[in-house]
């Protein structure tokens, strides 16, 4: 049997995938037109479902993004044969601009200081008008989705180029440039969870809750590679480039994240309910009663406990279609927690799920999925002209 040359590991031929990309359209479209459906059922369950889904997938593409930014950043080797996937999802992110549209007439039904003279009778609604007000909402998302898109084309454009020019001085400008990038990423990811899940009760605030919002999306992404990684090297694509030991690194990262993100979330939980101040226990105080206790409970241990016993393993990290399995509940439990901040807005007392969460999943996924396996095959999918690539093909883990 004749062995692949180096350059046909690194790409595919522009029909690879078809079916999987029909897949992701007919999803998308099935599911965004149940989604209409939906909206003509119920119009309030209708938005907070799609937010919910909405905000989960842009989460995890700003989350690959980060992961690209860190890379260069951070002169990483071991990462460049999986950092293309992550260029890729983070491609997508001017799609969510898109997608965003469909939330915008129901911004009064999502968030309460939208609606009409809503400041008008609420003094501290009245005290944050000048910030939250719709005109400057929408400003402050069009600058964040300008910003994103700038960042995540101009990484991306520059690293494909690279494949063909060889040129190492790209590197060293990516290196250079991920700096003020990941200072400017923090800021508007930030305000971007400030805005959109934050103000969901504007009579709350936490200083720490778009780090916790951050860490949740990139654990998706991690996830997301992790899973997108497996799913490509199964397909046949990328023999003899994605090793055992990425795997294993990917796994290292998705146990580090699983553990930030329970030290955030633990962080924040015990200095409200330590200081006990109604402003700030308002937030919770739906979330640990009733069912949305019981839900509490579930989040906890299925974010942090199920995952932390089994990334701890380095038999299981090394076994991909493990991982694997790992990375699709870890993904179903970033949803969950985007889930547990949106939903009691609008179910305030009983836990409660509805088809149009599920629909939504599918139409804003099927979107993000199609996309982001159509621009799969435009470009190598490795990095082919990395310095660095050498290293990361060749990485053998000490332990």
């Amino acid at each position: 049997m004749t062995q692949p040359n180096a350059a046909d590991r690194f790409e595919v031929s522009p029909g690879a995938w078809k079916g999987a990309r029909t897949l992701f359209a007919a999803a998308a479209v099935l599911g965004l037109l149940l989604a209409a459906l939906g909206f003509v059922v119920n119009r309030e369950q209708f938005y907070f479902s799609y937010l919910t889904a909405y905000l989960f997938f842009l989460t995890l593409c700003l989350g690959a993004l980060f992961f690209t930014l860190v890379q260069h950043l951070s002169r990483a080797g071991w990462s460049v044969a999986v950092r293309r996937l992550a260029e890729t999802a983070g491609w997508a992110v001017p799609v969510f601009a898109v997608l965003f549209l469909p939330l915008l007439p129901g911004l009064g039904v999502v968030f309460h200081w939208a609606q009409p003279g809503a400041a008008a009778h609420d003094p501290v609604l009245a005290k944050k008008a000048a910030y939250l007000n719709v005109p400057f909402f929408l400003i402050r998302m069009l600058l964040y989705f300008v910003i994103w898109s700038l960042m995540a084309r101009y990484f991306y454009r520059r690293s494909v180029r690279q494949d063909e020019s060889r040129d190492p001085m790209i590197t060293v400008v990516l290196q250079r440039r991920a700096a003020p990038a990941m200072l400017v990423y923090a800021l508007t990811f930030s305000f971007m969870s400030f805005d959109c899940i934050m103000s969901l009760t504007p009579h709350w605030f936490s200083t720490i809750f778009g780090v916790y919002v951050w860490s949740g999306g990139v654990l998706s992404a991690l996830a997301f590679l992790t899973l997108a990684s497996f799913a490509i090297q199964r397909g046949g694509a990328l023999a003899g480039v994605l090793r055992t030991d990425h795997f294993q690194d990917l796994g290292r990262l998705l146990f580090a994240f699983t553990v930030f993100w329970a030290y955030i979330a633990y962080s924040q939980f015990m200095l409200i309910w330590y200081g006990n101040l109604p402003e700030e226990t308002i937030w919770f105080l739906p979330r640990i009663h009733g069912s949305w206790g019981w839900a509490s409970l579930a989040l906890g241990l299925g974010h942090f406990a199920v995952p932390f016993m089994l990334l701890m393993s380095r038999w299981l990290k090394r076994r991909p279609a493990l991982i694997a399995a790992t990375a699709v509940w870890v993904l179903l439990m970033c949803y969950f927690d985007i889930f547990w901040m949106v939903m009691p807005v609008l179910h305030h007392d009983v836990f409660t799920l509805s088809w149009m969460d599920l629909v939504c999943v599918i139409g804003v996924g099927g979107v993000f999925l199609s996309v982001f396996t159509a621009r799969l095959t435009r470009a190598k999918l490795v990095p082919a002209g990395d310095p660095r690539l050498p290293e990361s093909l060749a990485l053998e883990s000490a332990y």
